[in-house]
């Protein structure tokens, strides 16, 4: 099985910098650009299958880069942007300094209080990739989140801590993974 994993288009939030976690905000016009330029970008690929992240922004994505309609487009709660607490809608380099050191280093410094942890995100996104892998599919596209794809990425590259946390994926950006029996590897990353 072949997997594209990419993180949503911009958001008016990504622009100005903002947590925006779970607020469901829609992509932006420049969001809705890279996820069209995305889309020529892969060519003609078919995707068995679309999962999405149920917020907006990455349906929008999906539908997209996936070139499908949203009915075709299966969501999965696993897949959703980490729960920022407190620090939902906060610009990034105004959270303090606990969020500040958890975001940037969090398999050091522990979430604060209310912030999903690093472990509840491992757990969920492992549970998802888990069951994907045991579906009889030859290529996916699993559009989600910047915070998310972190975890996701640390399953598909097999990291002992569980997580790639940098660099920080990029707005539409594409990782390509060959999952085969439980053995997994990284084929391409499309910025």
């Amino acid at each position: 099985m072949k997997i594209y994993v990419t993180r949503h288009g911009q958001t008016d939030y990504n622009k100005t910098r903002k947590m925006q976690g779970r607020t469901d905000v829609p992509l932006n016009k420049v969001g809705i650009e890279q996820a069209k330029r995305r889309r020529e970008s892969i060519g003609d690929i078919k995707f068995d299958a679309v999962y999405s992240s149920p917020l907006s922004r990455a349906v929008q994505t999906a539908q997209i880069i996936g070139n499908v309609a949203r009915d075709k487009i299966i969501t999965d709660e696993r897949i959703i942007e980490a729960d920022f607490g407190s620090y939902e809608l906060r610009n990034y380099y105004n959270v303090g300094l606990a969020m500040m050191s958890y975001w940037s280093f969090p398999e050091i410094f522990p979430a604060p209080a209310g912030v999903e942890t690093l472990k509840q995100m491992i757990d969920r996104t492992s549970s998802f990739l888990k069951e994907l892998e045991q579906k009889d599919y030859e290529t996916v596209l699993v559009a989600c989140h910047g915070g998310i794809i972190r975890p996701i990425r640390g399953y598909l590259e097999d990291k002992e801590n569980g997580i790639v946390w940098r660099p920080r994926p990029q707005n539409c950006e594409i990782f390509v993974y060959e999952s085969i029996n439980g053995k997994h590897r990284l084929i391409d990353d499309l910025k």
